[in-house]
C-alpha cells in the first residue's frame, strides 16, 4: 500500500502536470515559464525541479508514460503470438486501461488538447520524436526475443516496428488535429489505420486505369 507522503507526492506531481499542460494550451508551450506552473500550483520552483528536470519533460510525461505501458503489454503477450498480431492486439486490449491510467493524473480533454500542442509545437515534437525512437528499440529487441532472431542480423524486427510504429504517428497526426478529437476518435483512427498495414505491405495494390 502507498504511503501517505508517497500519495501527497504524487497528489504534488500530477498537480503540476495539469497545470503545466493547462497553460500550455492556453499561453503555449514556449510562452509558458516553469515559474508559472510553480505559481499555479502554489509551490515553488525548487519543488518543480525535485519532480521534472525540465518542462520538456512535464510536457511530454503522459505520452511517455503511454508508451511505456503498451511496451510492458507486448512484452506480457504469449510468445507464440505472430509479431505484427501482437503489436496490433496489445493496441486493443490496453486502449481502455491507458486511458483510465491517464484520466487518474488529467482529464482526458485536456490530455488530447496536449497531444495537439505537442504536434504544433517543434521542439516538443523533436524530443517526443527522440524519445519515441528509444521506445522503438526496446520494441525491436522484444520482438526479437519473442522470435528467436537477432535484430542485428535479421531486418525484420526493425522492418515491423518501424512500419507500426510509422503508421501509428500518422494515426495520431490524423486524429490529434480534428476539431472532434475525442478518445474514441482516436481508437477508431487508429484501428483503421493499423488495420491497413498488412494489405498495403502484402498485398497486389494493382494497377490504376
Amino acid at each position: 500500500m502507498t504511503g501517505l507522503r508517497e500519495r501527497k507526492k504524487q497528489r504534488t506531481r500530477d498537480a503540476l502536470i495539469v497545470a503545466a499542460h493547462e497553460l500550455f494550451v492556453t499561453q503555449g508551450y514556449e510562452s509558458t515559464t516553469v515559474d508559472q506552473i510553480a505559481e499555479a500550483v502554489d509551490v515553488s520552483q525548487r519543488t518543480f525541479f525535485r519532480y521534472f528536470t525540465n518542462k520538456e519533460e512535464v510536457a511530454l510525461f503522459l505520452q511517455n508514460m503511454v508508451e511505456r505501458l503498451y511496451y510492458e503489454a507486448v512484452c506480457a503477450r504469449p510468445v507464440a503470438e505472430p509479431p505484427l498480431e501482437c503489436l496490433r492486439s496489445t493496441l486493443d486490449d490496453v486502449w481502455d486501461d491507458v486511458g483510465v491510467a491517464v484520466e487518474e493524473i488529467t482529464p482526458l480533454d485536456l490530455y488530447l488538447k496536449m497531444c495537439q500542442v505537442i504536434e504544433v509545437t517543434p521542439s516538443l515534437l523533436a524530443a517526443h520524436l527522440r524519445h519515441s525512437l528509444l521506445m522503438e528499440e526496446k520494441l525491436v529487441q522484444e520482438v526479437a526475443r519473442r522470435t528467436g532472431v537477432d535484430a542485428d542480423q535479421d531486418p525484420r524486427p526493425r522492418v515491423l516496428v518501424a512500419a507500426f510504429t510509422g503508421v501509428m504517428r500518422t494515426a495520431a497526426r490524423q486524429w490529434s488535429m480534428r476539431s472532434d478529437a475525442s478518445l474514441e476518435t482516436a481508437r477508431e483512427v487508429t484501428r483503421d489505420y493499423t488495420a491497413q498495414l498488412s494489405p498495403a505491405l502484402g498485398s497486389d495494390w494493382g494497377r490504376r486505369r
